[in-house]
């Protein structure tokens, strides 16, 4: 017998047609008749109600009644899937390298674990000329360190006042901020221009600049900081670093509000 000629390739209309009814469920929090979908996808009745069935089979779309729609509970099991997979870590490491092949000095990834910061991943070189380098899994209070004061800055005044009462905002150099009045006027400033800086305060020597990542939901979880020798720091650095720390929320789900 001869066989047909037709290829067997996936019936790309089709696709387009379920993900175009799934952008018009997505629109909308209630359930959305199948008249509505109809005129706003632009497909006849009985193809959408055929398509919207099947897609009911899979979960995909639920019908809490007759007649009427809404994204299904399986959109959300794989939703959950691909989030869980969105590691901080896996996200920034490239985005740092990159990052470090610009300025040639060591880019740091440290998450807020109580009242310190930790170091989970370094982008350096030994060319760097810093021998004072955050070892990972290292840790530093919070108020002397750049990523740390991103974290302080998006609590509340009352928050802030109960950091500074348990760990007596200890210092570690000349330059470090041991007053609750100073460190408010500090973190003031991290709102308003949305970055934050270390000027020698955890360690002589040695300034940071930091910018922080979001996740899907809008939460500061990490924060990327450059650290370089005192005299070298660069802020024609600044926008790089900006525009990696919104890469990586970009590729966490992050969705700027203000784009």
């Amino acid at each position: 017998m001869r066989k047909s000629s037709v290829p067997a390739t996936p019936n790309i209309q089709v696709i387009e047609r379920i993900f175009s009814l799934i952008d018009v469920l997505a629109s909308r929090e209630e359930a959305i008749s199948l008249k509505e979908i109809s005129e706003r996808t632009g497909l006849h009745p009985s193809t959408t109600h055929r398509i919207l069935n099947d897609l009911a089979v899979g979960r995909f779309v639920d019908r809490p009644e007759a007649g009427n729609y809404r994204l299904g509970m399986r959109l959300l099991e794989l939703g959950n899937l691909v989030k869980d997979r969105l590691n901080v870590r896996d996200a920034a490491v490239q985005p740092m390298r990159e990052l470090h092949k610009l300025i040639q000095q060591p880019v740091n990834l440290s998450v807020r674990q109580g009242d310190e910061i930790v170091y989970v991943e370094r982008a350096f070189s030994e060319r760097s000329g810093m021998q004072v380098v955050r070892a990972i899994g290292g840790r530093a209070p919070l108020h002397l360190t750049s990523v740390g004061k991103l974290f302080l800055a998006m609590d509340d005044p009352q928050r802030v006042r109960a950091y500074s009462t348990r760990t007596g905002l200890s210092g570690q150099t000349r330059n470090s901020i041991t007053q609750l009045p100073v460190l408010e006027r500090e973190l003031s400033k991290v709102r308003q221009y949305g970055v934050a800086r270390d000027n020698e305060e955890l360690e002589l020597g040695v300034r940071c600049m930091a910018s922080g990542i979001y996740d899907d939901q809008g939460k500061l979880v990490a924060g990327l900081s450059i650290s370089a020798p005192a005299d070298r720091l660069d802020e024609t650095w600044l926008p790089k670093l900006q525009m990696t720390t919104q890469a990586i929320s970009y590729a966490l789900g992050y969705k700027d509000s203000h784009a």
